[in-house]
């Protein structure tokens, strides 16, 4: 592909003959898979050319410098910011230093030469030298009563982020550079660069006068934007990146590579012999997963190449002559079937009974969801009857405390209840399918699996169940064994092409 230049429009069609792939980031902890099984992918260093790379930082990595995607337990971030209501140092330094040997242990993984070793340790360890300074500083600053640290938080939280993909990229350029093949850093992180620029004006120079034909562009995952990328994006930060490149780039495909296929359940949960993969979906049942925190992308990376008509393909690392999962605007199955079994833990359904709620419903619905967006609470779902508002969220004990009693202050004659329940679903891009909701109620039954409520709606996307959170693996197991096991769909639910 010939270099983008600035007379160029900076959002072509999609017509390249290039890929825009990324790498996960348990991938990313396995060199030589992602060396043979993803950038030779079989062949040699000729078939990395034409190929645009997007890397995550290592697995676990961006826990550890925020906090635990899952589970929520602190990461250096979490920890500075816990500092300030502590009244004290917290731990974030003792949780920085050992994240910093952490980067010495991976690079003395990778590199048996002593003299690239020590550059790679420089490197990343110049960075979490500069991270700890500015948080000191700012710590510092911040105990004066002029200054408030809350104010500085999200651009604290995009300065520790940038440290994962800055890390993991500079390692695998020297790496594949080391085994013959050329890749070139394309680092987005801006790290020293004084000027503010969106994330498409900072892809766009960066990309604009590289011939990507004759070398194999390595990308931070993570991209400096006036806007903030986690602060738009948060988690999804890196696929966001991912997916403007693949737009401003004109990609004739955008891959993900992760450490399993796209299948039609957990296989933790099912059994890795149970599950399928899914082989062909849609965009829709891609937003279904994000909306229970399965995101096979992020929903609104996943816009911007629905938008301009670029495949995803989501395709196991480990797995590497397998098609994997590809991903369009408008896929629907031959046949009506269900395509994935997926759910989620851990939610709380807040219920906000009000009498008072009977013939305005809308108004109240509306300030009750501003109240949840304030406090950064994730709604899932939600029922609704005559003078009934059931919330089904997904955030944190602590948060959830502080939203019953701002709804208990601003609606005083409303009662306020939660319970921790757990949603599972059944998913597929046509669900038309006669009998499916007696079906799936008799398969919850058979299991003993009580349903506390059910959402389906006309699009035919998916079947939703509200479920004890006791009840999870037992429903999602019930559900997959009688709607995808029984099926019988061989290698893949659908071929992918």
């Amino acid at each position: 592909m010939p270099p983008i230049t600035a007379a160029e429009s900076p959002h072509p069609s999609p017509t390249g003959s290039h890929t825009v792939e990324k790498i996960g980031g348990t991938s990313m902890s396995d060199y030589r898979a992602v060396r043979d099984n993803i950038v030779l992918a079989g062949g040699g260093p000729e078939s990395a050319l034409g190929r645009i790379f997007v890397v995550s930082a290592y697995g676990g990595v961006t826990d550890r410098l925020l906090e635990h995607k899952k589970s929520g337990d602190a990461g250096v971030y979490a920890l500075f910011r816990e500092s300030e209501d502590e009244g004290g140092d917290g731990c974030w330094r003792d949780a920085l230093a050992a994240l910093q040997q952490h980067f010495y242990a991976i690079n003395d993984s990778l590199f048996d030469d002593a003299l690239t070793r020590r550059l790679a340790n420089k490197t990343i360890g110049d960075k979490v030298d500069t991270v700890r300074d500015c948080l000191a500083n700012l710590e510092t600053l911040c105990r004066h009563g002029h200054f408030s640290l809350e104010t500085q938080l999200s651009a604290v939280r995009e300065l520790l982020a940038s440290l994962g993909e800055a890390h993991s990229a500079w390692n695998l350029v020297r790496c594949l550079q080391r085994d013959g093949i050329p890749a070139k850093l394309v680092d987005l992180t801006g790290w020293s660069d004084p000027k503010d620029l969106t994330l498409d004006e900072r892809i766009y120079r960066a990309f604009q006068d590289l011939e990507i034909s004759a070398c194999v562009p390595i990308v931070t995952g993570y991209a400096r934007s006036e806007q903030g990328l986690l602060s738009q994006f948060d988690r999804g930060y890196s696929e966001m990146t991912f997916s403007r490149i693949a737009v401003i780039t004109g990609a004739c495909e955008a891959i993900i590579h992760k450490e399993y296929h796209l299948s039609s359940a957990d296989p933790r949960i099912v059994g890795v012999e149970q599950v399928v993969p899914i082989g062909r979906t849609n965009y829709d049942v891609a937003d279904q997963l994000s909306a229970l925190g399965m995101e096979a992308i992020h929903p609104q990376a996943a816009r911007g190449l629905r938008e301009r008509g670029i495949p995803l393909r989501i395709k196991n690392t480990f797995e590497p002559d397998h098609a994997g999962t590809l991903i369009t605007a408008d896929y629907v199955s031959p046949a009506p079937c269900v395509e994935i079994v997926a759910g989620r833990r851990g939610v709380h359904a807040i219920e906000h009974f009000d009498q008072d709620m009977v013939g305005q419903m809308g108004a109240r619905d509306q300030r009750l969801l501003g109240l949840l967006e304030r406090h950064g609470a994730r709604v899932i779902s939600k029922d609704v009857n005559a003078n009934t508002i059931t919330h089904y969220v997904a955030c944190s004990l602590k948060r959830l405390k502080r939203i019953i009693r701002d709804m208990e202050q601003s609606f005083p004659s409303a009662t306020v209840t939660t319970q921790r329940v757990a949603l599972v679903s059944a998913i597929g891009s046509d669900l038309a399918l006669r009998g499916l909701l007696a079906d799936t109620a008799a398969a919850l039954s058979g299991a003993g699996v009580s349903i506390s409520a059910v959402h389906q709606s006309r699009r035919q996307i998916d079947m939703r169940f509200v479920i004890d959170e006791a009840d999870y693996t037992t429903a999602v197991t019930a559900l997959h064994r009688r709607l995808v096991e029984s099926q019988d769909h061989g290698s893949a639910i659908a071929k992918a092409s």
